[in-house]
């Protein structure tokens, strides 16, 4: 008998599949890879595993959901419903919770798992924006991920609208209004989508495709995309001595960071479990089947559906007019223009940017927020504006809790919504100046240490002292950049594009703190 080669099966196959892929570069490449280990980084891995257990828990519910809306008599274990009429795929959702063993476990998981996404997307989003991340080589990046958090939206609002229960099917009623108010196009695109008029024969097994299929492959497929961008760009680190342009500090893939990854992976799915086990989200059972009629209140989307059923309250009654023979409904159009408007512009803020400031240099260290005034204005700007389309979404809980006038509340929210940005900027960018005058005293002049004393003429003065070499570089290692210049172009002439980019440029660095120079730092130390 021949003796076995060393290694068996298993080198046996990795040798099959090297000869025909040659794999091993690829995963020797990715393995060296360094990645950062601060914190703030954790919130695209919180987003990447909660798709991962949204993808299992989801798997596990398709075997069981009918995708239907054929109307069927319930008989199941849920006493206050048995034999009411209502669709296959509520009464199969109702099963999921009730007869099948873990069934309802996997929902709130699912539904928990999916909340959880869309927030760690946003928040790693605003990270990045407000840190500067997504600046030359990484614009492309700034775009898909955004993409990514818009797909998500999507993707939770359709599986949210599946059970066809009571809460959905109000929430399917005000999309199926928003669409009729297109001028046009509106009513067609309605029974399309529904099969006829609302709510139609269709829109569930619609839904369900749009879930299941077409959503997930393009969120895996800009998932993928993302992440061999952060491959090829290699990381963004916080800047601290030592560290250069491209010279990542951290650990490598192999095998530091991803046993740190596999384990951070269970935390999350494990919390994501505590959770669902503690506390229920969407009783559909309690709301019942879907019936036009019995429209409640506070019947409210996922909180991240909010900012556009709440960009409908906030428009004054009487936006409409007839022309044409057809009805023209800007309490409609004027929220989707406003939503489209804000949308495109976060998806393409890197290159208005980068066009107004001119950089065309490669980024690699992330800027403090405060250093940049000018952006973290903007980014509260728009956080501001959001949360109070986000917060008109609930003005009759608001109204009712706080026994206040639905009248009174709409009002605050919507100066709220149109002061409230320029508040935010102007108070934000006046913080972040001061914060840097606050920086550069302290470099020059040591912190405050809080021991009084007493100088030969009688004056009373606080010792202040010196900094470490750490802390200093850390508050003064930071660019400026000044406005661009009017500069004729190749004819002799200045055009007005020219002159409106010089404008936003001007406004963009207006009231920017240079840091202190070598020389004053040098004197500083020489007077401590």
């Amino acid at each position: 008998m021949a003796p076995a080669k060393k290694g068996g099966f298993t080198a046996a196959a990795a040798n099959y599949i090297e000869d025909r892929t040659s794999i091993s570069g690829a995963v020797k490449e990715f393995g060296r890879k360094i990645f950062p280990d601060h914190w703030s980084f954790l919130l695209g891995e919180v987003a990447l595993y909660s798709f991962i257990v949204i993808l299992l828990t989801g798997t596990f519910l398709t075997f069981f959901f009918q995708a239907s809306m054929a109307e069927v008599v319930y008989n199941g274990s849920y006493v206050p419903l048995k034999g009411v009429s209502m669709s296959a795929a509520m009464s199969s959702t109702l099963n999921i919770s009730f007869e099948i063993r873990g069934g309802l476990l996997m929902r709130q998981i699912h539904h928990w798992a999916a909340l959880l996404f869309v927030a760690a997307i946003g928040l790693h989003m605003l990270r990045v924006f407000f840190t500067g991340a997504f600046r030359k080589p990484r614009e492309l990046n700034w775009v898909i991920g955004f993409t990514l958090f818009i797909l998500a939206m999507a993707e939770g609002f359709t599986g949210y609208s599946l059970p066809d229960d009571l809460l959905s099917g109000n929430g399917l009623r005000i999309i199926d209004g928003l669409i009729k108010g297109i001028p046009v196009i509106g009513t067609w695109t309605s029974f399309l989508l529904f099969g006829g008029e609302f709510p139609g024969t269709a829109i569930v097994g619609r839904l369900y495709t749009l879930h299941i299929l077409l959503l997930p492959a393009l969120v895996v497929a800009f998932i993928g995309l993302h992440l061999v961008f952060v491959v090829i760009h290699k990381h963004t680190q916080y800047a601290a001595p030592g560290r250069t342009e491209g010279n990542v500090v951290g650990y490598p893939v192999l095998p530091v960071y991803a046993a740190k990854a596999g384990g951070f992976f269970f935390i999350i799915f494990g919390v994501i479990a505590l959770i669902a086990s503690l506390f229920t989200i969407n009783p559909i059972w309690n709301y019942g089947p879907y019936d036009p009629s019995p429209v409640s209140a506070g019947t409210q989307p996922d909180w991240y559906i909010g900012f556009a059923d709440g960009a409908l309250r906030l428009i004054p009654p009487g936006w409409e007019f007839v022309w044409l023979n057809r009805t023209w409904s800007f309490n409609i159009i004027v929220p989707l223009v406003a939503i489209g408007v804000f949308i495109v512009l976060v998806w393409f803020y890197p290159f208005i940017e980068a066009w107004i400031t001119g950089d065309k240099r490669e980024h690699h260290l992330l800027d403090r927020p405060r250093n940049a005034a000018t952006r973290t204005a903007i980014g509260a700007a728009g956080v501001t504006f959001y949360a109070a389309l986000w917060a008109a979404a609930s003005s009759d809980i608001i109204a009712v809790h706080f026994k206040v006038t639905m009248e009174g509340v709409i009002h605050a929210i919507q100066a709220m919504a149109i002061l409230g940005p320029f508040i935010a900027y102007f108070l934000t960018k006046r913080v972040c100046i001061a914060l840097q005058k606050k920086d550069r005293s302290i470099a020059l002049h040591g912190f405050e240490s809080g021991r009084i004393v007493k100088l030969p003429g009688g004056e009373f003065i606080e010792v202040h002292e010196p900094l470490d070499e750490y802390e200093r570089w850390r508050l003064v290692s930071f660019e400026t950049y000044e406005p661009l210049m009017v500069r004729p172009n190749d004819k002799g002439k200045i055009t007005l594009g020219t002159r409106m980019r010089s404008g936003l440029s001007r406004w963009f660095f207006e009231d920017r703190i240079v840091p202190p120079s070598r020389g004053e730092l040098e004197s500083s130390s020489g007077h401590h």
